[in-house]
């Protein structure tokens, strides 16, 4: 696997192999190994993963953090790495972003996979309230911790994977982590994502609190021309964390290597 780092651009990881490329996009909080149990069920498969602009490896990069900034670094990234020929999976803030990327019709983009994905349009619990309360989430390893065990996660995960959550949550710069539940989340995508021409994979979480079913169902799915609608079973928002081997399986169904 190559590891790329530039000065103004996110730092990813990008495993030759067959296929086209998986591009994966990470939740708030996450960072391109967030995905580790998902690339390591698709041995053989073209994969790149990436740290978004002020996370992880990236988080010296300058802003700004916005949505937008990080539908344009992920273009950057796919020309550096020389991919043309490619399915995006976004989780949660990367489902948006992915939502956006897709919306400019690039070359070489045969489908997204929309993982718990932020919706087009801002659910109705998305309150100035909301957003304050959610941009103090990881502010601390205890508060990382709630927000993991009582909101992201309904299943148990391994203690490795739990310390990981913590050390990449709080691993953000400042203004990347507050620029989501801040801005982001609240922002209206809808005429973006009708533009989207590709087919779609929604993937929802059946315990999903953070974007649940039904937000999924109402606030995404109508947005997009071509898309299809799965619920994976036993599972909260994490779900490339607590159910890889599923998450696999739909992916692959969706964007086979052949």
């Amino acid at each position: 696997m190559t590891t790329t780092q530039q000065p103004l651009l996110p730092t990813y990881d990008h495993r030759r192999g067959t296929g086209s490329t998986l591009v994966f996009l990470h939740y708030w909080g996450g960072s391109a190994r967030t995905w580790d149990l998902v690339v390591d069920r698709l041995a053989g498969r073209d994969v790149l993963t990436a740290d978004f602009r002020g996370w992880s490896r990236s988080n010296g990069l300058p802003g700004p953090y916005t949505l937008g900034q990080l539908a344009d670094d992920t273009l950057a990234v796919l020309t550096d790495a020389g991919v043309s020929d490619y399915f995006l999976v976004g989780h949660s803030m990367g489902g948006k972003v992915a939502q956006l990327v897709a919306a400019m019709r690039p070359v070489g983009l045969r489908g997204i996979v929309l993982v718990g994905s932020g919706p087009a349009k801002p659910a109705a619990q998305i309150t100035p309230e909301y957003q304050e309360v959610l941009s103090h989430a990881y502010d601390s390893d205890e508060s990382v911790a709630g927000a993991r065990d009582h909101v992201l996660t309904a299943s148990e995960l391994p203690a490795s994977v739990k310390a990981r959550i913590v050390t990449d949550s709080r691993a953000g710069a400042d203004a990347a982590r507050t620029e989501w539940p801040l801005r982001g989340i609240a922002q209206d995508i809808t005429a973006h994502t009708r533009m989207v021409s590709v087919p779609a994979l929604v993937v929802a979480g059946d315990n999903d609190q953070v974007e649940p079913v039904d937000v999924l169902r109402d606030n995404l799915v109508p947005y997009l021309s071509q898309a299809d609608f799965m619920v994976i079973p036993n599972t909260g928002h994490l779900i490339p964390l607590e159910a890889p081997g599923d998450l696999v399986e739909a992916i692959t169904a969706f964007a086979p290597a052949a």
